[in-house]
């Protein structure tokens, strides 16, 4: 069964996309947790972080890479966060890998 990613990247279910390439693509996270919520997400499902392997590194430095793209894209001088959640305790919600870009708003440590 095709993750919601893969049904966004398909086109079946309706996403604001900010961005996308051959390799990956962004939208607005639909419970946004700061004023700006991206979700950069590959095209080729990686399960998470953990499960990647040496074959995905490429993809990968590629997520990083478009996210400071979109942050200069998007103005964020003042700074941004990037997330990277893997399994339940940390609120992974979809079995395919994802990076959160977060700004807009003054972020705290240790996050929660």
């Amino acid at each position: 069964m095709p993750t919601l990613f893969e049904r966004i990247a398909a086109r079946e279910i309706p996403a604001k996309i900010e961005y996308e390439d051959d390799l990956c693509f962004a939208i607005h996270d639909i419970q946004p947790q700061a004023p700006v919520h991206l979700l950069i997400i590959p095209k080729r499902v990686i399960a998470r972080v953990g499960a990647a392997t040496p074959a995905d590194e490429s993809v990968l430095g590629h997520l990083l890479v478009v996210a400071g793209q979109l942050a200069k894209k998007l103005s964020l001088t003042a700074g941004f966060r990037l997330v990277i959640n893997h399994g339940p305790h940390a609120c992974e919600s979809v079995p395919h890998l994802h990076v959160h870009l977060l700004a807009g708003r003054q972020m705290t440590w240790p996050p929660g």
